[in-house]
């Protein structure tokens, strides 16, 4: 009996016990379809991680008091209390203390290696913005600036003009706005909006600019925002939580020199002697990529346990019924030997029909995990998500499930007796 007879003849008693093939297909495809889907949807974020970061600026740096916190979920303004709440316990501390409006400005003024470099302050996550009878809901970004800030931020003026010396110096009550906003209280007119007072919570600005959209992101509201400068958020808002500095090189391959420069000239600002410890933190703006990359790892990881533990179960049931086969074809198995087949042939059917019923489920649960997986592309705002390692890796781990659980079913049938297996029942 050629290969071809077996598996054709496999195939043939696959399709004949629906019932028993379609509930182990079942979990098979169950287990692969959560390894594949889960795998598939942290593909997804990761694209969206690396185009949405991308706009960060791959010649740009940060420098803060303390390594940025990021995670999931918590609220718009989750991140601000855990700073201020970090600021509080480490105070009085030498390491990861608050950047001050000082230390922040002292650097500007001597860092000169050809670069931008920005002052920034979070002002608020939360804050409701006012047009006449029109509010947008509260959920806008406030931040401090300088005439440095939307350059090094990535953000382009579509309308009106930027920051100058006396609105920063001053402080006073002027406001560029993102394409969100625009859109919710002027009905998308820009120029329109240019020259308008709103109200940012309970005062008063004029909106002196409007920047161009940005483009929807799962990670950063990049529109939705509002810039003032720093010295207003210091007037209006709140002196206490850290100060950020932004530098921009202006060429990608001085990154590494900006960046050891920075950290010399920051040192001074801090007044740090030779023998002591770095009390700030570079953020690269790659950096954020990986550290969200780190977390999703284990969620991975989650998903391989997930998978494994099913295929486990999978392998076991799919054992117990290729056992029961066995038992109800033994006649047939006697009257095979009795017409010559081989025990080699009839294991090889065995292992064959264990195989194909666990690629079945593969399949299935590929497919399926593709699909659900996908759904994440589709609320990320990325491509068609297909994970080709993942894919060769379930197809070869169902194969081998296959193999396994029919191995000892297939050595039992080929050892069966043709004379008593005739005799069976």
């Amino acid at each position: 009996m050629t290969f071809r007879d077996i598996l054709t003849l496999s195939w043939r008693t696959v399709r004949s016990n629906k019932l028993r093939t379609g509930i182990t297909v079942s979990i098979i495809a169950f287990g692969i379809m959560a390894l594949i889907g889960i795998i598939t949807a942290i593909e997804a974020m990761n694209q969206s991680l690396y185009e949405n970061f991308s706009i960060l600026g791959a010649n740009s740096f940060s420098i803060r008091f303390k390594e940025r916190n990021i995670r999931f979920g918590g609220g718009p303004n989750s991140d601000l209390k855990k700073e201020k709440k970090g600021a509080k316990k480490e105070k009085n501390s030498s390491l990861g203390r608050v950047i001050s409006f000082d230390e922040a400005r002292n650097f500007k003024e001597n860092f000169r290696f050809p670069s931008s470099v920005s002052i920034s302050k979070f002002a608020s996550g939360n804050s409701t913005i006012f047009f006449e009878a029109i509010k947008t809901n509260p959920n806008v970004r406030v931040m401090g600036g300088d005439e440095n800030y939307l350059l090094n931020s990535g953000y382009v003026l579509e309308q009106g003009r930027d920051f100058n010396k006396l609105d920063i110096e001053s402080g006073r009550n002027v406001v560029i706005i993102g394409s969100d906003l625009v859109r919710k209280l002027f009905k998308g007119k820009s120029a329109y909006a240019v020259g308008k007072i709103i109200r940012i919570n309970a005062n008063r600005y004029r909106v002196i600019g409007v920047m161009k959209e940005r483009g929807a992101s799962s990670f950063l509201a990049l529109d939705n925002i509002a810039i003032i400068t720093y010295n207003n958020v210091r007037r209006i808002f709140s002196n206490e939580g850290s100060y950020s500095v932004t530098i921009r090189a202006n060429d990608f391959k001085q990154m590494d020199a900006a960046v050891g420069e920075a950290t010399g000239v920051f040192r001074q600002a801090r007044k740090l002697n030779i023998k002591e410890a770095d009390n700030f933190y570079i953020d690269r703006s790659d950096s954020i990529v990986e550290t969200l990359k780190n977390t999703l790892r284990y969620v991975r990881y989650a998903a391989m346990v997930i998978g494994i533990i099913t295929l486990i179960g999978a392998a076991i049931g799919l054992t117990n019924i290729m056992l029961v086969a066995v038992n109800e074809r033994t006649r047939e198995i006697g009257l095979s030997k009795s017409l010559g087949a081989r025990g080699s042939t009839i294991r090889t059917q065995f292992l064959w029909e264990s195989i194909l019923i666990s690629l079945l489920g593969a399949g299935i649960g590929i497919i399926l995990g593709i699909l659900v997986g996908n759904l994440a592309s589709m609320f990320f705002k990325t491509g068609f998500v297909v994970p080709w390692a993942w894919v060769v890796a379930g197809v070869l781990i169902c194969f081998f499930t296959g193999l396994l659980a029919g191995l000892y079913p297939a050595m039992k049938a080929s050892k069966l007796d043709p004379i008593n297996a005739l005799r069976y029942e």
